[in-house]
């Protein structure tokens, strides 16, 4: 093989030619721009057959709103600081329901699914309280929190613990036995086995079970809000329908739905797929 000459040198290897796309990445754009469709379709039609129902059909603001109702009432919200103030409350609290969730789920779903015994002592207990997390709590948290924020903040987190226990126990349960084996041979302690082997290797199915959490924890804060709360997205929703403000009542409903959708889309979907890719299986599709 003859040596490279000096400009050949200079030049490198071969390669495609400067200022054309590469074809991964236009591939990557076009799949996403698709993708964008596919999800934005829907919510179109959606609001297309909407809007022409209710033009066709006649139907009062009382029944129920047009489309362009509820972007008026949106924007009285938003201009008054109603949409602000209750968009505010309802973040804050299911912030606040999230952090305590994780503290308190995973340290134990890890426990769990790193002893046998804890798993069969409590797998009777997590799937009984699977069935009454969340909502059927309101009326015992009103009970000991009162009304208020403390007890919308337990509805999350009690709608969110469960889901985030089961999947963190099963995603220990997941890590190969000889990997265990072999950590503990090579004298690995209990703190380092947890940061290095049992958190890393359980972390695919703890963020499925965020995903799934969140989005308990999500209705259980509207349910709450609703009866529990004086300020929140479920708050405005109910107090709408005690002055037949059927255009609030949407627009509330309407941006529930779509911070949900952000939240899982931009955030949510993204870690799921590359904590997926990174310490799971590279094959799964989204």
């Amino acid at each position: 093989m003859t040596p490279p000459t000096t400009k050949e040198a200079l030049r490198g290897p071969a390669t495609a030619a400067p200022g054309r796309p590469a074809k991964p990445r236009a591939r990557r754009r076009r799949s996403r721009a698709v993708a964008a469709l596919w999800f934005v379709g829907p919510l179109a039609v959606l609001v297309v057959a909407w809007a022409v129902t209710v033009a066709v059909t006649g139907t009062p603001l009382r029944v129920f709103p047009q489309v362009t109702d509820v972007l008026r009432a949106l924007g009285d919200m938003a201009a008054s600081g109603d949409l602000a103030r209750h968009l505010g409350a309802s973040l804050r609290r299911m912030g606040i329901g999230i952090v305590l969730a994780l503290v308190t789920a995973l340290p134990f779903g890890i426990a769990l699914g790193s002893s046998r015994a804890l798993s069969a002592f409590f797998a009777p207990l997590l799937r009984f309280s699977v069935a009454l997390a969340g909502i059927a709590w309101i009326p015992v948290a009103t009970l000991w929190f009162g009304y208020g924020d403390r007890a919308v903040v337990f509805i999350v987190w009690n709608a969110m613990f469960f889901a985030l226990t089961y999947n963190a126990m099963l995603g220990v349960r997941q890590i190969p036995v000889q990997l265990l084996r072999a950590a503990r041979s090579l004298g690995t302690g209990r703190v380092r086995m947890l940061w290095e082997i049992l958190l890393p290797g359980a972390l695919p199915s703890i963020v499925t079970g965020l995903r799934v959490g969140l989005g308990y924890g999500w209705r259980g804060l509207v349910a709450a809000e609703i009866i529990a709360g004086s300020a929140g997205l479920g708050y405005a929703l109910f107090q709408a329908q005690k002055y037949f403000r059927t255009d609030v009542i949407i627009a509330s409903m309407v941006i529930i739905g779509v911070l949900w959708l952000l939240m899982d889309r931009l955030l949510l979907a993204p870690l799921e797929r590359r904590t997926v890719e990174r310490w799971g299986m590279t094959g799964v599709n989204r």
